[in-house]
């Protein structure tokens, strides 16, 4: 189960990432008017290549198994949409709907949610202080804090995490605003 819901969308996802990456222009053109619906699909392939090379690694059997129905599904789509078959084409989206349309909001999996992105800040003194005195400005609160220093550069990343994704939102955007490069989780 685990194989099907949670790492094959995460192959899919990369390897989708990675088939436009390989098919783009020169100019980048598909990654600029990449949007909506792309970078839905696609958000989980920004995930830990460490862990999920690990992840891939250690649960080979289970996942080999569901690819290979996965690569037996995308050839029996392939040849309905050669074949011009409109009504097995409509079937795909319409029972795909209703399963996706089927799953309950309110269902959290067996892992919690997280909130969190990390920041970029110098090694210096006072720059946590600084971001937590951004953020608590603005009512936010902060979960947890965690440092990554990265020596070559001088510099270090801090991993925040908070509460619910509004507090996450509303943290990017005041760190946004003070330019602080970021990346999600």
């Amino acid at each position: 189960m685990v194989a099907a819901i949670s790492h094959l969308p995460h192959l899919v996802a990369s390897s989708l990432v990675n088939l436009v990456r390989d098919r783009d222009t020169e100019a980048g053109t598909m990654k600029q008017v990449a949007a909506g619906g792309f970078k839905d699909i696609t958000r989980i392939a920004s995930s830990s290549p460490e862990m999920w090379e690990q992840i891939c690694m250690t649960n080979v059997e289970p996942i080999a198994e569901i690819l290979e129905a996965y690569i037996a599904s995308l050839s029996r789509v392939l040849a309905e949409i050669k074949g011009h078959d409109s009504r097995a084409v409509y079937r795909l989206f319409e029972t795909s709907r209703d399963y996706r349309n089927s799953i309950t909001d309110r269902a959290k999996g067996s892992v919690e949610p997280s909130y969190e992105f990390t920041v970029d800040v110098a090694d210096e003194v006072g720059a946590i202080s600084t971001i937590s005195v951004i953020l608590a400005a603005k009512g936010i609160s902060i979960k947890n804090i965690g440092i990554n220093n990265n020596r070559e550069r001088g510099e270090g990343v801090l991993k925040i995490a908070f509460y619910d994704e509004a507090a996450m939102e509303a943290a990017w955007k005041q760190m946004e605003k003070y330019k602080y490069e970021m990346f999600r989780m």
